[in-house]
């Protein structure tokens, strides 16, 4: 019999080239066609693996979907980066790589997100995402955000418009 191990963990620093992989495909998955070629490929140029690795040692909150050895997903979070919206806590990212969307990964790694930030004293907190971006809006409502938000985010020339929803 053969056996695989699936464990969400904290990120260590010889994850880096493999969050950095998921990144990568999981972005060109979800924006492809929402956010312009050129700008994508620039966005995902800048976050290779010494930007992850440089994240991992800084101490960032970063949980990994560690498949036998493999990375296949990540969510980072932390402090709302906009104060002016009176939510604490903030999942920055959540990405699952393609080959491992649809099995319930990224339910799994949203909340033990959650339940670190509740931990950290950040019990109600954001998620943006894209408005376009149709599968993570879903994701989202069906784990019980409420759209609290829009803003514009611009993208080179062109303007996307981008959704908070809040947990509480």
């Amino acid at each position: 019999m053969i056996e695989a191990v699936i464990t969400i963990r904290n990120a260590r620093e010889g994850d880096a080239q493999g969050i950095a992989d998921v990144h990568d495909a999981a972005w060109r998955d979800a924006y492809r066609g929402i956010i312009p070629g050129r700008e994508l490929e620039k966005m995902i140029a800048r976050r290779g693996p010494l930007w992850w690795h440089s994240a991992i040692v800084r101490g960032s909150r970063l949980l990994v979907l560690d498949f036998d050895e493999t990375i296949g997903g990540y969510a980072s979070y932390g402090r709302n980066r906009v104060p002016s919206l009176r939510y604490g806590g903030e999942v920055f990212e959540l990405y699952i790589a393609p080959e491992f969307q649809g099995l319930g990964f990224g339910k799994r790694l949203f909340e033990l997100a959650r339940k670190d930030l509740a931990g950290h004293g950040y019990s109600s907190f954001l998620v943006w995402a894209l408005a376009d971006n149709e599968r993570a809006v879903q994701f989202y409502t069906r784990l019980g955000g409420q759209n609290v938000r829009q803003a514009e985010e611009r993208f080179g020339s062109e303007t996307r418009a981008r959704l908070a929803f809040a947990f509480e």
